[in-house]
């Protein structure tokens, strides 16, 4: 039998929110997913529930079926689990970086080629910025796109909620400009004006704009989208303009606020179907 966490959870409500006997049938038994502890309450002690022995708790009827079962049909959170124990190890291990170095970036370290190029060619970085600033008009033309001519709210809501929260914390930790750093007055924003390190805007601002594709089947133009962020995230990392964990919350970032601006705009068009609705009646 394989273990139904979900149905082990749902049964200790149902045993939380009974009354009496503490059980959800009035038995004693199991309900779907696993047998579940019994619980009573203590007459003498003010009430609360407790396990009446601790061989019945969940992990104790854990079998080596179920473990193989979990390996096999949810691999994926097993590969997250194996991951948070080697960087437990690794973060308890780790020499840290002492205050006056320059902070480590595995980024840095392996776009070092891609930055001894650009240091040496100016011109390619001057080109090279000025094609990620048409990146960057393209995701912002394509956002205004959908709000101003589309009519529709999701990505330009996605946008805001993105830039204002980057405002808020770029300002409340400003990071030290990488040693290395290579500009350009090509680059957007253009002119060489100072910016916030954390978090990449240039990420978040193309993935909103991706994953609103995605949702119109414009699958072409997403995927174009995807494979110029990625060549984004090289040239940046290449010019030492942003951390990788700058990029890494960007993207993060771009799906976050994507999916609460979902959530209100989903909201929004609630209470606009009950006012119609109140207003028909």
């Amino acid at each position: 039998m394989a273990f139904d966490g979900a149905a082990t959870l749902t049964c200790n409500l149902r045993h939380r929110n009974s009354n009496g006997n503490g059980n959800v049938n009035g038995n004693g038994n199991d309900c779907g997913g696993g047998k579940m502890a019994n619980k009573d309450f203590h007459g003498g002690d003010g009430g609360g529930y407790c396990y009446k022995a601790i061989g019945k708790a969940s992990c104790m009827r854990w079998t080596m079926e179920d473990v193989v079962y979990v390996a096999k049909h949810h691999w994926i959170p097993c590969v997250f689990a194996l991951g948070m124990l080697f960087f437990m190890h690794v973060e308890y291990t780790l020499r840290m970086v002492p205050p006056a170095s320059p902070p480590f970036d595995l980024g840095f370290v392996i776009t070092r080629p891609l930055h001894r190029v650009l240091s040496s060619w100016s011109e390619l970085n001057t080109l090279l910025a000025a094609l990620n600033t048409v990146f960057v008009g393209m995701q912002t033309s394509y956002i205004l796109w959908t709000w101003l001519i589309e009519g529709r709210l999701r990505p330009i809501l996605a946008a805001v909620f993105t830039f204002t929260c980057r405002g808020i914390l770029g300002y409340s930790t400003q990071l030290p400009l990488p040693q290395g750093f290579l500009g350009s007055g090509m680059d957007f924003p253009v002119g060489n004006v100072s910016f916030f390190l954390f978090y990449s805007g240039h990420m978040a601002g193309s993935v909103i704009a991706s994953l609103d594709m995605r949702r119109m089947r414009r699958w072409g133009l997403a995927w174009t989208f995807d494979i110029l962020n990625l060549l984004q995230a090289i040239r940046l990392l290449g010019t030492r303009g942003h951390y990788t964990i700058d990029l890494a919350v960007g993207i993060g970032a771009g799906f976050l606020f994507d999916s609460l601006a979902g959530h209100y705009e989903a909201s929004l068009r609630k209470n606009l179907d009950n006012q119609l609705a109140k207003t028909i009646a």
